[in-house]
């Protein structure tokens, strides 16, 4: 029986603007298994990214609850969330997120180092070599090409074991040729580590990979 990692019970979220209350969510509600790929898409400006933001506990709901193996996000303080984020979650993003004065190693071996891994340079080594990055570990983000900072993004993400993987377009600035072979390398690497993976990208090809898709039209699940 498969259990669940994530319910989102009747999430939105409503903001202020020069025009009054907008509704950039409006009651969301799905739940995901464990080791389950999901693939959130919908246009530009559908709501994907604070959906995703609300996921990871960066960003609150107006209303609802999210619950992450069954822990209330929002009863949490923001020190509490950023403890289960450091435990759980991975990430992924369009722009690859990289310290620029850390290099390759140094970048994948930070979230180690902050929980206090003393295998923390061997474990990210490895990584780096599973991502095929085993000649580039003291280059730093400036020199690496974009599918290269990508994929230690990648070893940065999985070298945690997390959980929950939320990726936001993580192709989105990639030519074809190396978003695919990102998005294959992720893929692997998912299912190597079991993780759940909640994917949010404009590319049916990609979306179709996953195992369900959930589509958002004007802020609500369709």
């Amino acid at each position: 029986m498969s259990v669940n990692i994530v319910e989102v019970d009747r999430v939105s979220k409503r903001v202020q603007d020069a025009s009054g209350e907008l509704t950039i969510l409006h009651d969301i509600s799905f739940t995901l298994a464990a080791q389950e790929s999901v693939a959130i898409v919908g246009a530009s400006g559908s709501g994907k990214s604070t959906l995703l933001a609300i996921l990871a506990g960066l960003d609150t709901p107006s209303s609802g609850t999210v619950r992450l193996r069954g822990q209330d996000l929002f009863v949490l303080n923001e020190d509490q969330r950023a403890a289960v984020r450091g435990a759980e979650l991975g990430f992924v993003f369009q722009s690859f997120q990289l310290l620029p004065n850390l290099n390759a190693l140094e970048n994948v071996m930070l979230p180690l180092e902050l929980r206090g891994d003393r295998e923390a340079r061997a474990m990210a080594t490895h990584m780096l070599g599973r991502v095929g990055l085993s000649q580039r570990l003291s280059h730093y983000p400036r020199v690496l090409s974009g599918g290269e900072q990508q994929r230690v993004a990648l070893a940065r993400a999985f070298v945690m074991r997390p959980a929950l993987l939320l990726a936001d377009e993580p192709t989105g600035s990639l030519d074809f040729a190396t978003g695919a072979a990102v998005m294959e390398l992720m893929f692997e690497l998912n299912r190597e580590a079991g993780t759940t993976l909640v994917l949010v990208t404009h590319d049916p090809a990609i979306a179709q990979r996953c195992e369900r898709q959930l589509r958002i039209e004007a802020g609500a699940l369709v």
